[in-house]
Parts: C-alpha cells; sequence; structure tokens
C-alpha cells in the first residue's frame, strides 16, 4: 500500500543547505556533525522527495573563492540539482557571518561595509539567477543593534531602504525574473533587529521605490519568539498579496530561535497554518527553514527532513478531514446562519452616505447580543479530537 504521507515534488517542499547540512555547534558547543558536500544533501533531498533546495552564496560558494572556483562549484552544483530532479527556487546572501558585518551589511554605520554588502549581494544574486531562482530572500540578521547611542534608527531605515531600492532597480537592468522577500525577526543574533515582525516589513514595503517586487517572507519561529500569532501574521501577508515565500519551522514562546522541526511543539497552531495556506490557494515552495536537534548524527538529519514533510502532509489531510467532518461543517454553518440572519445596515463596499445614516438611527438589542454564546469551547475540542486521531 502506498504511504499516503511520502512526499511528491508536486508538494513544492524545499530545505536550504544550511538547515539539512547545519552542523550542530550552538555558542555553548562545538559542532557534533561534519560539514556535508552540497551535492550529497541534494542527492539525498531528492531521493526523500523534496522538490527544490535553497541557499545562501557561501553554503555553497567559500566566501574567498576565486572566480574560476565560484565557477567549477557552481557548475558542478547545478548538474546536481538537475541530477537529483530538483529546482532552486529561492536564494539569500549571508551578510552576517563574516566579522565586516558586526554592525549589521545594509545598516552598518561604516559606509564602507554597506557598499561591501551591496557588491556582495549582487554577485549572489547574480549567482541565484545563474541558478534558476525567482525568489530572493533578504534576512538581516546584523542589521539592528544593542545599544541607540550612536546610530539614530531612522538613519538604519533609510539605509536599509537605499539598499532595496538600489537592488530593485540591478534585477530589473539584468532583465531577472526575480522578486525580492523581506524576512522579519525580533532579535538574535542582534538584541534589537530592525523591521522585527510581518507588520513592521509590510509598511516599510509601501515606502519603497518598487514596492510590488517586494513581498515578505515570514518564518514561524521568528513570529512567535515576538509573542505573536503566526497564523495572523501569514493571513496579513495574503491579504496584502505580499507572501512571496514562506518559512516553516516550530518554536516555543520566549526562547532562543530554535528552529525545531515543523509541528513539533505547536501542532493545532501548525494545524491552523496549513488550512490557511490551503485555503488561500498558495502555490508557492513550502521551505522548512529549521534543522536537526544537536543530538543526531546524520541519519537524523534525514529523520528530521522526512518529518518535516510527513507532518505537512498529514495535517494537510487533518484539513481535508475537517471540511468533511459533519458535525464540525455543521456548528460553522449554524454560526455563519447567525451571522447571516442579521438584516440591518452595515459597512460593506466603500463608505455611503445613507448607510451611514441608518446604521446610526438602527436600533440594536445590545444586551441580547452581549448574551450570545459563540460555541467556540465545542469547535476547539472537535479540532483537537481531529488532531488527536478521535474522529
Amino acid at each position: 500500500m502506498e504511504d499516503p504521507y511520502r512526499p511528491k515534488p508536486a508538494d513544492k517542499f524545499t530545505f536550504g543547505l544550511w538547515t539539512v547540512g547545519n552542523i550542530g555547534r550552538d555558542p555553548f558547543g562545538d559542532p557534533v556533525r561534519p560539514v556535508l558536500n552540497p551535492e550529497h544533501l541534494v542527492r539525498k533531498l531528492g531521493e526523500l522527495g523534496a522538490w527544490g533546495v535553497n541557499l545562501h552564496d557561501n553554503d555553497l560558494v567559500p566566501f574567498d573563492a576565486t572566480s574560476q572556483e565560484r565557477d567549477r562549484i557552481v557548475a558542478s552544483f547545478k548538474q546536481a540539482v538537475a541530477d537529483a530532479g530538483m529546482v532552486v527556487p529561492m536564494a539569500t546572501t549571508n551578510l552576517f557571518t563574516h566579522p565586516i558585518f558586526r554592525d549589521g551589511a545594509f545598516t552598518a554605520s561604516d559606509a564602507a561595509v554597506r557598499a561591501f554588502a551591496l557588491q556582495k549581494t549582487m554577485r549572489a544574486i547574480d549567482l541565484g539567477a545563474e541558478l534558476g531562482a525567482s525568489t530572493y530572500v533578504f534576512w538581516g540578521g546584523r542589521e539592528g543593534s544593542e545599544t541607540d547611542a550612536y546610530r539614530d534608527p531612522r538613519d538604519a531605515m533609510k539605509h536599509f531602504r537605499e539598499a532595496i531600492n538600489f537592488l530593485c532597480g540591478y534585477v530589473q537592468e539584468q532583465g531577472y525574473e526575480m522578486g525580492f522577500a523581506l524576512e522579519p525577526k525580533p532579535n538574535e543574533p542582534r538584541g534589537d533587529i530592525y523591521l522585527p515582525t510581518v507588520g513592521h516589513m509590510l509598511h516599510f514595503i509601501t515606502t519603497l521605490d518598487h514596492p510590488l517586487m517586494v513581498g515578505v517572507n515570514p518564518e514561524f519561529a521568528h513570529e512567535t519568539m515576538a509573542g505573536l500569532n503566526f497564523v495572523h501574521g501569514v493571513a496579513q501577508a495574503l491579504d496584502a498579496g505580499k507572501l512571496y515565500h514562506i518559512d516553516l519551522n516550530d518554536q516555543v514562546m520566549g526562547r532562543y530561535d530554535q528552529d525545531f522541526r515543523f509541528g513539533s511543539e505547536n501542532p493545532k497552531r501548525a494545524f491552523l497554518l496549513v488550512k490557511l495556506l490551503e485555503d488561500a490557494g498558495y502555490d508557492g515552495p513550502r521551505h522548512f527553514d529549521a534543522h536537526a536537534y544537536r543530538t543526531e548524527d546524520e541519519e537524523g538529519v534525514w529523520a528530521f527532513a522526512r518529518g518535516c514533510m510527513r507532518s505537512y502532509l498529514i495535517f494537510k489531510e487533518k484539513v481535508r478531514r475537517f471540511r468533511e467532518d459533519s458535525e464540525i461543517q455543521a456548528l460553522l454553518n449554524d454560526l455563519s446562519q447567525q451571522d447571516e440572519a442579521y438584516q440591518g445596515p452595515r459597512a460593506t463596499g466603500t463608505y455611503s452616505r445613507d448607510v451611514a445614516h441608518a446604521l446610526k438611527q438602527h436600533s440594536f438589542d445590545s444586551d441580547a447580543l452581549g448574551s450570545r454564546g459563540r460555541r467556540y469551547e465545542e469547535l476547539d475540542q472537535l479540532i483537537m479530537e481531529l488532531l488527536l486521531g478521535a474522529r
């Protein structure tokens, strides 16, 4: 019997070289896994049913590689991707590891560092375009501060805006079919990172010269670190037409950036996220920006990768059952009918003087409305029973 939760390329699951290639280093411990060759990672992901692989520039090409070394590495990697039947849908730039970025990249207080960051990013965009990437992600890992005593945060916003505007122009001039996705995070590795949430990023995009080129890449762990509801953040991005990419993982609120396997800590929220994406018809990559526990060897890494994809498909199946469950749908229908039963004036569409007048004159029975229960306890319990396998 075929495994219903075995991933297929049509599911559009992707991993970064940095995710399955994570060597298990942390601030208090040395690596526990060896560095794995990118081509080996691609082959293994292809065998597991992944659709694509993503990368930072230096995940593939060393920081100090010569032009000849770069071309040789890229050609060999492209062949490995093709042989595995995979694609490279997204690329990004490492603007956080090298000491030059100790005070940021695009927002650094040193003009020479800001210029170097642009040079490095243009070359990395060229690499992404060569590999076929249609989305370019910007995660400002060092774009922040521990103290605001020196840099006015308004200057940081100005410099960040100038960088994105410049790079939009570069992509247009090169004729690349590529959009940008900005990835928010509240903190770590900086004490405070600029533009920390989806909402901050969505507003920032409206200030750019080419806002249609730029969307967001929200991450489950990052919004959770900020104490926010990731499903709501993704819904806001969808509503704005700005969900250009998404990072799936898991996180315990209030902890460091854990990047756990998708669905491993918050299964109900993961279910609601999958439901939102599937209901919205999201057709982009389902990217797992996570990594195996530090306890694992290489076999554990592949168990982690399989687990991420299987969990998404299990949640997707639960979404189907949610839609077909007669008790759940009857309860939702009752609530919907209660909403539709109201026949008075309401704010729909654009403003109208007549509707405004009617609303001001309408008599509402506030006591009756205030006493009406919503049966959310019942609905939530039905979801829990669905997730726990009791339905």
